[in-house]
């Protein structure tokens, strides 16, 4: 019997409002459902013939034929972007500009078309690709048309990197492309895109969208596949730049095989980012956070708040509206307006969340689902919540990549932050409180790269977006976004630095007259000399052989008693930068009062004239001076997105970073490494020039006098690639700076996957030390810190 208006009125039940699926499926019949790959402004099929097929979520019915790319294809693609390259970086920013505003103007005139057509590929619903997905990504061309026309004035010292590889995932199909896409396009670059192999449509359907709109041939390409599509892309020596979105496991291969390779690399990766309420919240506004925060997108979403942390005193409240609001969520057919979720992407997918919340219960877990009555075939699952979980608990732990909260309780601020940060990943935090100043004071001590207050899952191309740790490093969105695609002109030039081999040693006979009292230099490690764990020294020789001195053999003990000493050192970071600056002044006056003596140390090492070993010493006083400049200058911006608040862009020390230096300029080229560091608030365990390093050692004496705190710095001497894999691979080391040979560089970020650090280095590429433009500067405090976003919505 059909229901009467008035019986709706009584139960207010739900009808049906499905959306119109009728162009996308006339898009899709145009096509034959068959699909080739975008090269060179046009779809050509693999050249293989090989194909798979690509499914709807929502009821398992094949949806197209898509090209599987082999090593041709792939080749076929960098061919067309790197032909197209240097013709697109040409162009002037404004005509770029205007490109990039056609992509916008084109994505909202068939705005309708992608938002279905992204539901019925991915699952999701429409109303989420309709209001979220599709806006937002117009919005991103529409920014960076914007840093497209600045380019010349914002970015003059930069220059594009050149043909990007750019691998997205299946959970925001059509926004991740644009999230990588436009900055790319807009400062000059080419890419060479692959999708997620589940949702490959909205990419083909934008390939087609902007060859309409004028974008010329090779500057956008599409190559579909499987995993072994994007390893190609990975590997392939025509590509400069890497931008992945996927998961850690993936991340950490991409990080091995790209190492040593020049290849400019930004992961974003997992996340089990935490959603903190404290007693004062409104726990109301909390609760309708949490289904923002884990349901939206069924969960799929790399910085979803999982982990739910409650203030012991109102946590049974809380619970109890969380479950109140979770028996009202609906399970539906993606295309249905009036749903809260829909689909889960894929039937593998599916089968590990099942798998996950199976083991969190066993583990202990109080289970809540909602009763919703799920649709009947494709890959469903309820809306979920796992109370009373333990923080080693696997669902704790681990990203479940699904509509699965867990909730755990906290006493204390103090407590909050131990469990939040107490995580592999750093992507992103929720924090709910009406003290402003205890959520502001939270958010700063939270590990990741964004943190929403009294809000949660806010995006905009203005704001860089990013994680710490294992979910990956880099920016997207922003001008810290843009400078992930851009390199410095002033390194451009660069030439392999010549080897420098160690003159055989030369003995001499003894006399009679008393000998040179044993001066060897120790080791450096929280604020006192230390003798090498291995009781080991090395004699440093001068050009000619003769020896001028020995220092300590520093080993892997070594690294872990100063990496030790850096942790514990963690006052520094917290200091204020106006402090920073003073003692870095400090350590150039004490330096300048010992100009002479360090000259004469460097001659006697280098062979060098006194005036050139003069003129270092005073380009390393300078160059404290200009970080001393910078400490308290190197600031935070204050975004204004397209809402009622703010995004404070923070720049932040990244913590414990290992320095392995040059081999030359044994003054100026651990001062130019190691004073940018410690400027912007970062500990740092340094090893100095491996063939002249007694101007390092004789500088701790300058660092005991000038206030330096004990563990701010630490100098192990000894050969840069063992000492190097021992900063690379320790986990609590958070970067790794390292310059030397391109042995050491793929070294240092192969070893460096195992938590993902990130590492700065110059490919043994010879810097000029001397000059300002290549050594000093912004460049060097940008690799020194990573931004964190803090969203503060105001208003009513």
């Amino acid at each position: 019997m059909s229901k009467s208006v008035s019986d709706y009125f009584d139960d207010m039940s739900y009808g049906p409002a499905p959306e119109a699926d009728t162009e996308a499926r006339a898009w899709l019949k145009r096509h034959g459902s068959t699909f080739g790959h975008f090269i060179n402004g046009e779809f050509r099929a693999s050249g293989s013939g090989r194909t798979f097929d690509t499914f709807e979520p929502a009821t398992g019915a094949k949806l197209a034929t898509l090209a599987h790319g082999e090593a041709a294809d792939v080749d076929a693609a960098v061919a067309a972007a790197r032909k197209a390259q240097a013709a697109w970086a040409k162009l002037p920013g404004h005509q770029r500009a205007r490109h990039l505003y056609a992509l916008a103007r084109m994505i909202q005139r068939h705005a309708r078309l992608i938002a279905v057509v992204e539901a019925i590929d991915n699952g999701k619903p429409v109303r989420e690709t309709r209001d979220i997905d599709v806006p937002l990504a117009a919005r991103h061309f529409y920014h960076h048309a914007g840093w497209a026309q600045l380019q010349e004035t914002e970015f003059a010292d930069q220059q594009p990197v050149g043909v990007i590889g750019q691998i997205i995932p299946w959970n925001f199909p059509f926004l991740m492309l644009a999230w990588k896409v436009a900055p790319a396009l807009a400062l000059g670059n080419t890419v060479v895109l692959k999708p997620a192999e589940f949702t490959s449509l909205t990419a083909l359907l934008f390939a087609e969208l902007a060859a309409a709109a004028g974008l010329p041939a090779g500057v956008l390409n599409v190559v579909t596949g499987e995993g072994d599509t994007g390893a190609l892309i990975v590997e392939h020596q025509g590509v400069d730049k890497i931008a992945f979105t996927g998961s850690t496991d993936v991340g950490r291969v991409i990080r091995e095989r790209t190492a040593g390779s020049g290849k400019s690399l930004t992961l974003e990766l997992g996340g089990k980012s935490p959603f903190i309420v404290f007693d004062d919240a409104d726990l109301d506004g909390a609760v309708e956070g949490v289904v923002d925060a884990i349901w939206f997108n069924q969960g799929q979403v790399c910085c979803a708040g999982s982990r739910i942390l409650v203030q012991e005193g109102v946590a049974d409240r809380f619970h109890a509206k969380l479950d109140r609001r979770l028996q009202t969520l609906r399970v539906g057919q993606p295309l249905d307006k009036c749903i809260d979720m829909a689909a889960i992407v894929a039937p593998v997918q599916l089968a590990r969340i099942e798998k996950l919340v199976k083991q969190g219960v066993e583990e202990g877990g109080t289970l809540y689902q909602s009763d919703c009555e799920l649709p009947v075939g494709g890959s469903f699952f309820r809306p979920t919540l796992i109370a009373n979980v333990q923080p080693t608990s696997i669902v704790a732990t681990e990203e479940i990549f699904g509509p699965v909260a867990v909730s755990m309780t906290f006493r204390t601020p103090d407590e909050a932050l131990q469990l939040a940060n107490h995580s592999r990943y750093g992507l992103a935090a929720s924090v709910w409180s009406e003290t402003i100043g205890l959520a502001l004071n939270v958010a700063a001590k939270l590990s990741a790269g964004v943190v929403w207050v009294n809000a949660t899952n806010m995006f905009d191309a203005s704001a860089g977006f990013g994680g710490k740790k294992e979910s990956g490093f880099g920016r997207e969105g922003g001008r810290e976004g843009a400078y992930e695609y851009l390199k410095p002109k002033a390194w451009t030039n660069a030439k392999l630095r010549a080897d420098i081999t160690t003159p055989a040693l030369k003995t001499t006979q003894g006399d009679f007259a008393a000998p040179v009292i044993d001066r060897t230099a120790k080791l450096f490690i929280g604020g006192k000399q230390a003798r090498p764990d291995g009781n080991y020294n090395r004699p440093i020789l001068s050009p000619k052989g003769k020896v001028v001195g020995e220092v300590g053999e520093g080993n892997r003990k070594d690294i872990r008693n100063a990496v030790a000493a850096a942790q514990a050192a963690s006052g520094w970071s917290s200091a204020t930068a106006h402090n920073r600056a003073q003692i870095l002044y400090y350590i150039a006056e004490n330096l300048s009062a010992r100009e002479d003596e360090f000259a004469a140390r460097i001659a006697a090492q280098t062979g060098r004239s006194a005036a050139s070993a003069k003129a270092e010493v005073e380009a390393s006083i300078s160059r404290l001076f200009t970080y001393g400049a910078w400490a308290d200058k190197y600031e935070g911006l204050i975004h204004t997105p397209p809402l009622r608040g703010v995004a404070l862009a923070l720049p932040e020390p990244q913590g414990v970073a290992g320095v392995i230096c040059s081999p030359e300029a044994p003054l100026l080229g651990f001062i130019s490494l190691v004073a940018p560091l410690i400027a912007v608030g970062n500990r740092v365990v340094a090893v100095p020039s491996e063939v002249h390093p007694l101007s390092a050692t004789d500088f701790y004496s300058v660092l005991e006098t000038s206030d330096v705190p004990a563990g701010a710095v630490n100098i192990v001497t000894g050969s840069a690639m063992e000492l190097g894999k021992a900063l690379a691979t320790h986990n609590d080391v958070d970067a790794l700076w390292a310059f030397g040979s391109p042995a050491l560089a793929a070294m240092s970020e192969k070893a460096s996957a195992g938590n993902l650090k990130r590492v700065f280095t110059d490919y043994g590429k010879a810097i000029d030390w001397m000059d300002p433009a290549q050594a000093e500067g912004p460049l060097f405090l940008r690799k020194a810190t990573d931004i964190k976003n803090v969203w503060i919505p105001y208003g009513e």
